[in-house]
């Protein structure tokens, strides 16, 4: 099978490569295209690959002005950042699409229907009035840039650049600088996941969001578990979820 992926972050286009050739060594990766202007040329000037994995928002635009451009024939599976409400309503015929940070057992899965829809020959051409849909309702929301938090009586900014990482403790949230200054951040873990950049952070439990310059060391832990050394931490644990840690080890390696 020949793939070919459609990506501007180098982070999530190496994960892809990674769970391609640690689950389907017989895939042939073609290449990893960045832009529109890109895609369309690669694609007016090459032998359509078998099965396109297509980021949504890329250097130039949404990648559903590909579509705009030249008539794709064959599977999509769309990955975002966005919200799984904002997209599921445009899901047809073979087109799939997968949340960032993606998840290796959902990656497996929506490869495991593009198999089982190829097999069959289904087509996956979007009709006009579904792109159209797609491009009007989808807002751009980029990843969050800062948070404003309380110090003392006042509020301040703190850039994500300044993040080491987030955790919460009987319900609070909490944001950790690098500098190890901890602030209240009124917002569960899940919302923050939500706003901030895959590439960058990872969360590695249900109450644990680190950042990747942060992470100093990785040991293994009982149970096949991870343990790491966090920069700037004397006090907390950080272990990686059982079923986080394909997951954390593909995006580490990126």
């Amino acid at each position: 099978m020949n793939i070919l992926i459609i990506e501007d972050e180098i982070r999530a286009a190496q994960q892809l490569q990674i769970m391609l050739k640690n689950n389907y060594p017989n895939f042939n990766i073609l290449g990893t295209l960045e832009s529109v202007e890109d895609s369309v040329e690669w694609l007016n000037n090459n032998t359509p690959p078998n099965l396109i994995l297509m980021d949504i928002q890329l250097a130039d635009g949404l990648s559903f002005e590909i579509f705009q451009q030249i008539n794709i024939e064959v599977p999509v599976i769309f990955t975002t950042a966005y919200d799984q409400y904002s997209i599921k309503a445009f899901k047809v015929n073979s087109v799939d699409y997968l949340l960032k940070p993606i998840q290796e057992n959902e990656f497996k899965s929506a490869i495991e229907k593009y198999q089982k829809l190829y097999t069959q020959n289904t087509s996956s051409n979007i009709d006009a009035l579904t792109l159209e849909k797609l491009i009007t309702n989808l807002v751009v929301e980029p990843a969050r840039k800062r948070f404003m938090v309380k110090d003392g009586g006042a509020m301040i900014f703190v850039s994500m650049e300044e993040v080491a990482y987030f955790y919460s403790e009987d319900g609070i949230s909490f944001l950790v600088k690098k500098n190890n200054k901890r602030y209240i951040v009124e917002m569960t873990l899940d919302a923050i996941e939500k706003d901030i950049s895959p590439s960058n952070f990872f969360r590695i439990n249900r109450g644990q969001i680190v950042g990747i310059e942060s992470v100093e060391k990785i040991h293994p832990y009982f149970n096949h578990r991870l343990k790491l050394d966090i920069s700037g931490n004397s006090k907390l644990e950080f272990v990686v979820s059982r079923n986080r840690t394909s997951e954390f080890k593909a995006w580490v390696n990126t």
